[in-house]
């Protein structure tokens, strides 16, 4: 992968909102994806790239964060036939910031394994506060080859 990465994230509402817009501020190019488009303006306006689906970041990213809202909205987010995992680049990393389930995590890691896409599960806390002051503490778990590549 070239030094440069190429970001996505997922979930633009109060959390991520403010993480993606980190991310443009400190200067990467990040592709977006909402459900709600309209949520996702803000970030465009500054400099984001809207994509249509999840299969359109993966396909396009080198690095993709998510943060939705439930356990069925991140399976079919990483899992489902437009998903993550079964569209991402080879070597591509996934890191799963939504408070999930261990058991999950460890489904979308094994898919991952397969296709040689990293994946990690990184829920956070901190609140909306934390998110938007860049505040956050991560706890990131999966490969050390693949935090690295995230970090």
């Amino acid at each position: 992968m070239p030094d440069k990465k190429i970001l996505g994230f997922i979930g633009t509402g109060v959390m991520g909102a403010s993480m993606a817009g980190h991310l443009l501020a400190a200067g990467n190019e990040v592709h977006v994806y909402n459900r709600t488009k309209e949520r996702a303006m803000p970030l465009v306006d500054k400099g984001a790239v809207w994509e249509d689906a999840p299969a359109d970041i993966a396909a396009k990213c080198d690095i993709i964060f998510t943060i939705v809202g439930f356990p069925k909205d991140v399976e079919e987010v990483y899992l489902g036939k437009k998903g993550l995992v079964e569209n991402a680049k080879e070597g591509a990393v996934l890191v799963d910031m939504t408070t999930s389930s261990p058991k999950l995590a460890r489904k979308i890691q094994a898919a991952g394994k397969k296709r040689g896409v990293g994946v990690l599960d990184a829920p956070v806390t901190g609140g909306d506060k934390g998110a938007r002051e860049a505040t956050l503490t991560i706890f990131a778990g999966g490969n050390s080859e693949d935090f690295e590549k995230a970090l």
